[in-house]
């Protein structure tokens, strides 16, 4: 246990309040600077069981701990001021709330007689997050008070077991002067006496059972296990529960890109990787219609699966450990909140071998197809070659964070299934952009792996001060920036035929040098051509953040793969 800082109240009260998450496994907490957060933020200063991250951009510290969370797999502490700082946090605490990853936010605040009187850097922050926290709860005014201390410790702990079961919470903590440790007349020492072994004990917990089982009863041999991306911390667990499924049922698999199902294939279950394609053949995708579809958490990125989905008429069962409705397809849809681990399938139905082969040599197919397309001239400055070549590269030693817009479609399409064993992360809970760089940094530092980040411009620019955290950075972040003068996704949309109207509002490029603006912050920065990257890749593996940047044509990029796709897709049979 840390010595308790017992200097006057507030620097107990605080000492008390990290020592109470520390005991709950606590390891990181990212700071963000401010005068009224000043109690929190020494208290974890001087906690050397907790690693403190000083990020000045709220944002940025909120997205980082989000990547922390998401690695780590367990909570991750976020402190700020009051005022407008905690306002800075919402994306980042939407994106957390849509995906149930463990964030435990501390906003310090002024005490009740300076709030609403015009006092400086003071809003009201009660429950500043809407719904898109699972608990909120502001704290008592500390106080040398035996009842409240145990207060304290009792809601500290329900703040960690419901950011662990659930997702981000929110804490509110006002703060009378003074804020810094500075020693009263030993009033707070003398409390502190208190504050003993007694006082830390929990009572023993019962015994785990074996938890819910769901026996799924099923009559069709003709199904299909849809697996969509997941924050499981622990994939590859994940991903044999998916298995087990598949071979109890002997349905075939198919995997999102962001599925750990994709990434630790083994040779005995069917999984399919490149459906988008399959699918867009019109034969195959009538011939391989299912009767039945075990969607497990959310739908997959791919719009041409979502839509197949829709007009099967197959009955479907969605199970996901979150609560609420994940069903985008609105189809004939039963859901059930429930881990995957908690799901059995019984009845009589006889394996479907044939129709497992059908999706298994369409597998083979398409792989065979793409690959004679990505060794052809036309696809050397291709961008989707990126996703094709990390695939093949990547493994078990590697992370991989995957941006939104293009670079996560290009991994659905491009990247095949195998036993790679890659730990895979995107922020797919709002699709949003934000954050996307802090939040890598979070992931590669939570890992200890060797991690890369796979991203467009805008996404990257959008996140550039997430460059400086590299000056406090522990662990290896190579950024892949596809620089491509804008927003790629929007090539494929209707909007991109509106001329200057598009370019300007909508694709809007940036126009930014990267070079200079990584030097800014100390961050190494290389251009690379598409062919290089992974002899880049291979020639460092010295810890740190450098950024590879690669230039594409948005255009001739767009054009090239809907083309591609229409002429591929025709070649399966």
């Amino acid at each position: 246990m840390t010595p308790l800082d017992s200097n006057n109240v507030n620097s107990l009260w605080c000492s008390v309040l990290i020592e109470t998450l520390v005991r709950q496994g606590l390891s990181y907490a990212v700071v963000s600077p401010g005068s009224r957060s000043a109690p929190l933020t020494m208290a974890v200063a001087r906690t050397p069981a907790v690693e403190a991250i000083v990020a000045i951009d709220e944002r940025s510290a909120a997205f980082h701990a989000l990547g922390l969370a998401r690695a780590g797999g367990k909570p991750v502490l976020l402190i700020c001021t009051s005022g407008s700082a905690g306002a800075h946090y919402l994306p980042a605490i939407i994106e957390a709330h849509e995906t149930g990853t463990p964030v435990i936010v501390i906003t310090a605040d002024r005490p009740p007689e300076l709030r609403e009187c015009a006092s400086g850097q003071t809003i009201d922050q009660h429950r500043l997050f809407g719904r898109y926290t699972e608990w909120y709860h502001e704290y008592a005014l500390p106080e040398l008070n035996e009842g409240l201390f145990a207060y304290l410790r009792q809601t500290t702990r329900q703040a960690w077991q419901r950011a662990e079961r659930t997702g981000p919470v929110h804490l509110n903590a006002p703060f009378r002067d003074p804020l810094a440790p500075l020693p009263d007349r030993g009033e707070a020492a003398a409390f502190a006496t208190q504050i003993d072994d007694e006082f830390w004990a929990m009572p023993d917990l019962p015994a785990k059972t074996s938890g819910l089982r769901l026996i799924h009863q099923v009559t069709t041999s003709r199904g299909l296990i849809v697996a969509g991306p997941t924050t499981e911390s622990d994939q590859a667990t994940h991903a044999e529960q998916i298995y087990n499924l598949a071979r109890a049922t002997g349905w075939p698999i198919l995997a999102d890109g962001l599925s750990p199902a994709r990434h630790f294939a083994p040779s005995d279950v069917t999984v399919v990787s490149f459906y988008d394609l399959i699918l867009r053949n019109h034969k195959l995708a009538r011939d391989l219609t299912p009767r039945y579809v075990l969607g497990l958490g959310s739908w997959p990125t791919s719009k041409v699966l979502r839509e197949w989905l829709s007009q099967c008429l197959a009955e479907i069962l969605l199970v996901s450990p979150r609560e609420g409705s994940h069903d985008a397809v609105h189809g004939r849809t039963r859901e059930i909140t429930a881990p995957i681990a908690a799901l059995e399938f019984g009845g009589s139905a006889a394996k479907d071998q044939n129709y497992q082969h059908a999706w298994a040599e369409a597998q083979i197919q398409a792989h065979a197809a793409l690959s004679a397309w990505m060794a052809s001239p036309e696809t050397v400055g291709f961008e989707g070659r990126l996703a094709w070549n990390l695939a093949q590269k990547l493994s078990d030693n590697h992370a991989l964070v995957v941006a939104s817009s293009m670079p996560v479609r290009d991994w659905e399409y491009f990247c095949g299934a195998a036993g790679r064993g890659l730990n895979i992360y995107a922020s797919r809970g709002a699709n949003g952009i934000d954050g996307t760089l802090s939040t890598a940094l979070g992931v590669a530092r939570a890992s200890q792996k060797p991690t890369v980040l796979l991203t467009g411009d805008l996404a990257f620019l959008h996140d550039s001060n997430g460059l400086m955290l590299a000056r406090s950075f522990s662990g290896r972040l190579t950024v892949i920036v596809i620089n491509n003068a804008g927003g790629g996704i929007f090539e494929h949309l209707p909007i991109a035929q509106f001329g200057a109207e598009f370019e300007r509002y909508f694709a809007t490029p940036a126009e930014v040098e990267l070079g200079p603006l990584c030097a800014a912050h100390g961050v190494y920065h290389q251009r690379v051509e598409i062919p290089a990257v992974i002899a880049t890749l291979n020639a460092s593996a010295e810890p740190g953040l450098r950024v590879l940047e690669v230039t594409t044509d948005r255009k001739s990029d767009a054009a090239l793969r809907k083309r591609a796709f229409r002429e591929l897709a025709k070649r399966l049979r």
